[in-house]
């Protein structure tokens, strides 16, 4: 543990921070899985989900979570899963 004060408040908010990303980068691969399922039971909502899959996957980018070649390969799969 820190003694200088400057660095005890950078272990909360990087603790802080790494909570908030572990959430959201856990929301996209759930909306992803979601997804994912729904193409393979062959549900009603499936444009819907993928909606929802891609814009988890953009928040996830523009926050720099994922890189953004990832993004558009995670993308592009959903996508031919959506057309197939």
């Amino acid at each position: 543990m820190p003694n200088i004060e400057s660095a005890i408040k950078r272990v909360r908010t990087s603790e802080a921070a790494n909570a908030k990303n572990s959430s959201q980068l856990s929301a996209m691969r759930t909306a992803v899985k979601k997804f994912e399922q729904a193409v393979e039971a062959g549900a009603e909502n499936v444009a819907e989900l993928h909606k929802e899959a891609i814009k988890a996957i953009d928040m996830a980018e523009s926050k720099g979570l994922i890189h953004k070649n990832k993004a558009g390969r995670d993308k592009s799969r959903l996508s031919k899963k959506l057309a197939k």
